[in-house]
Protein backbone atom coordinates (compact mmCIF):
# COMPACT_ATOMS: atom_id res chain seq x y z
CA UNK A 1 0.00 0.00 0.00
CA UNK A 2 1.35 3.15 -0.77
CA UNK A 3 0.75 6.84 0.79
CA UNK A 4 0.01 9.82 -1.31
CA UNK A 5 2.50 12.16 -0.81
CA UNK A 6 2.09 15.76 0.15
CA UNK A 7 4.26 18.79 -0.58
CA UNK A 8 6.00 20.39 2.51
CA UNK A 9 7.52 24.11 2.00
CA UNK A 10 9.82 25.14 5.26
CA UNK A 11 12.39 27.69 5.30
CA UNK A 12 15.54 26.00 7.51
CA UNK A 13 17.72 27.64 8.52
CA UNK A 14 16.82 31.03 6.59
CA UNK A 15 16.64 28.68 2.98
CA UNK A 16 13.28 27.95 1.06
CA UNK A 17 12.68 23.93 0.83
CA UNK A 18 10.28 21.90 -0.72
CA UNK A 19 9.91 18.60 -0.81
CA UNK A 20 7.29 15.65 -1.79
CA UNK A 21 6.62 13.23 1.34
CA UNK A 22 4.93 11.24 3.04
CA UNK A 23 1.96 12.55 5.71
CA UNK A 24 3.51 10.59 8.59
CA UNK A 25 7.21 11.71 7.92
CA UNK A 26 8.53 13.07 10.96
CA UNK A 27 10.66 17.16 10.73
CA UNK A 28 13.71 15.12 12.47
CA UNK A 29 13.62 12.71 9.76
CA UNK A 30 12.84 15.50 7.28
CA UNK A 31 15.64 17.71 8.64
CA UNK A 32 18.06 14.65 8.40
CA UNK A 33 17.37 12.64 5.66
CA UNK A 34 15.95 15.05 3.39
CA UNK A 35 18.09 18.29 4.22
CA UNK A 36 21.01 15.91 5.25
CA UNK A 37 21.22 18.05 8.44
CA UNK A 38 22.47 15.79 10.86
CA UNK A 39 22.89 18.32 14.25
CA UNK A 40 19.87 17.10 15.37
CA UNK A 41 20.21 14.33 16.85
CA UNK A 42 17.11 11.56 17.20
CA UNK A 43 17.39 9.76 21.01
CA UNK A 44 14.56 8.74 22.35
CA UNK A 45 11.82 9.12 19.85
CA UNK A 46 9.54 10.36 22.43
CA UNK A 47 9.95 13.82 23.18
CA UNK A 48 11.44 13.37 26.55
CA UNK A 49 15.32 13.88 25.82
CA UNK A 50 15.30 17.09 24.21
CA UNK A 51 17.96 15.78 21.84
CA UNK A 52 16.50 16.94 18.82
CA UNK A 53 15.05 20.03 19.84
CA UNK A 54 15.11 22.75 16.69
CA UNK A 55 13.51 26.08 16.77
CA UNK A 56 9.93 26.60 15.07
CA UNK A 57 8.48 29.87 14.15
CA UNK A 58 11.32 31.18 17.05
CA UNK A 59 9.89 28.63 19.65
CA UNK A 60 11.50 25.51 20.97
CA UNK A 61 9.80 22.33 19.60
CA UNK A 62 10.66 18.32 19.68
CA UNK A 63 11.10 17.48 15.82
CA UNK A 64 10.65 13.98 16.64
CA UNK A 65 6.72 14.47 17.61
CA UNK A 66 6.42 17.22 14.60
CA UNK A 67 5.29 16.06 11.46
CA UNK A 68 6.63 18.20 8.34
CA UNK A 69 3.29 18.05 6.48
CA UNK A 70 1.91 19.68 9.33
CA UNK A 71 4.67 22.67 9.66
CA UNK A 72 4.35 23.32 6.03
CA UNK A 73 5.49 27.52 5.53
CA UNK A 74 6.95 27.04 8.92
CA UNK A 75 10.55 28.60 9.58
CA UNK A 76 13.02 26.22 11.44
CA UNK A 77 16.17 26.82 13.06
CA UNK A 78 18.72 23.66 13.68
CA UNK A 79 22.14 24.18 15.48
CA UNK A 80 23.43 24.43 11.74
CA UNK A 81 22.29 27.57 11.37
CA UNK A 82 22.66 29.31 14.87
CA UNK A 83 26.00 30.93 13.66
CA UNK A 84 25.79 29.66 9.94
CA UNK A 85 29.10 30.38 8.52
CA UNK A 86 30.17 33.20 10.96
CA UNK A 87 31.68 33.08 14.27
CA UNK A 88 30.67 31.19 16.88
CA UNK A 89 26.79 32.11 18.33
CA UNK A 90 27.22 33.45 22.58
CA UNK A 91 25.38 30.11 23.69
CA UNK A 92 27.80 28.36 21.35
CA UNK A 93 31.04 29.72 22.82
CA UNK A 94 29.84 29.57 26.18
CA UNK A 95 29.24 25.80 25.95
CA UNK A 96 32.82 25.35 24.21
CA UNK A 97 34.71 27.52 27.10
CA UNK A 98 32.66 26.15 30.05
CA UNK A 99 33.48 22.06 28.51
CA UNK A 100 29.56 21.70 28.54
CA UNK A 101 29.43 19.33 26.35
CA UNK A 102 31.21 15.71 26.51
CA UNK A 103 30.16 13.39 23.55
CA UNK A 104 27.79 15.93 22.13
CA UNK A 105 24.63 13.97 21.67
CA UNK A 106 22.35 16.17 23.76
CA UNK A 107 24.35 19.35 23.10
CA UNK A 108 22.44 20.37 20.09
CA UNK A 109 18.60 20.49 21.87
CA UNK A 110 20.76 21.96 25.12
CA UNK A 111 22.03 24.94 22.66
CA UNK A 112 18.68 25.58 21.21
CA UNK A 113 16.50 25.24 24.66
CA UNK A 114 19.27 27.88 26.03
CA UNK A 115 18.48 30.47 23.39
CA UNK A 116 14.82 30.61 23.29
CA UNK A 117 15.06 30.59 27.58
CA UNK A 118 17.52 33.60 27.20
CA UNK A 119 15.80 35.12 24.55
CA UNK A 120 13.05 35.41 27.62
CA UNK A 121 15.18 35.54 30.35
CA UNK A 122 18.18 37.56 30.07
CA UNK A 123 19.03 37.79 33.12
CA UNK A 124 18.51 34.23 34.98
CA UNK A 125 19.41 32.83 38.32
CA UNK A 126 20.82 29.60 38.63
CA UNK A 127 17.65 28.07 39.61
CA UNK A 128 15.66 29.21 36.74
CA UNK A 129 18.31 27.93 34.46
CA UNK A 130 18.10 24.62 36.21
CA UNK A 131 13.89 25.40 35.56
CA UNK A 132 14.69 25.70 31.89
CA UNK A 133 16.80 22.84 31.23
CA UNK A 134 14.57 20.36 32.86
CA UNK A 135 13.05 19.04 29.55
CA UNK A 136 17.04 18.21 27.87
CA UNK A 137 18.51 14.97 29.34
CA UNK A 138 22.48 14.39 28.96
CA UNK A 139 24.25 11.19 29.98
CA UNK A 140 27.58 12.21 30.29
CA UNK A 141 28.16 15.71 32.42
CA UNK A 142 26.95 16.36 36.09
CA UNK A 143 24.74 19.33 34.59
CA UNK A 144 27.08 21.96 36.51
CA UNK A 145 29.00 23.00 33.59
CA UNK A 146 26.28 23.22 31.31
CA UNK A 147 24.29 25.74 34.02
CA UNK A 148 27.56 27.87 34.19
CA UNK A 149 27.75 27.80 30.40
CA UNK A 150 23.83 29.09 30.41
CA UNK A 151 24.97 31.97 32.64
CA UNK A 152 27.92 32.67 31.01
CA UNK A 153 25.97 32.94 27.78
CA UNK A 154 23.58 35.23 29.64
CA UNK A 155 26.50 37.46 30.17
CA UNK A 156 28.13 37.36 26.64
CA UNK A 157 24.54 38.34 24.85
CA UNK A 158 23.54 41.16 27.66
CA UNK A 159 26.83 42.65 27.10
CA UNK A 160 26.60 42.24 23.07
CA UNK A 161 23.26 43.66 23.45
CA UNK A 162 24.94 46.94 25.72
CA UNK A 163 27.41 47.41 22.56
CA UNK A 164 24.63 47.16 20.14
Amino acid sequence: MSTKKVTVRLKVNGKDYVRDVEPRYLLADFLRHELHLTGTHIGCEHGVCGACTVLINGKTGRSCLQFAAALDGAEITTVEGIAGDGPLHPVQEAFHEAHALQCGYCTPGFLMTTIEFLGQNPDPDRDEIRQALTNNMCRCTGYLNIIDAVEDAAKRLREGAREA
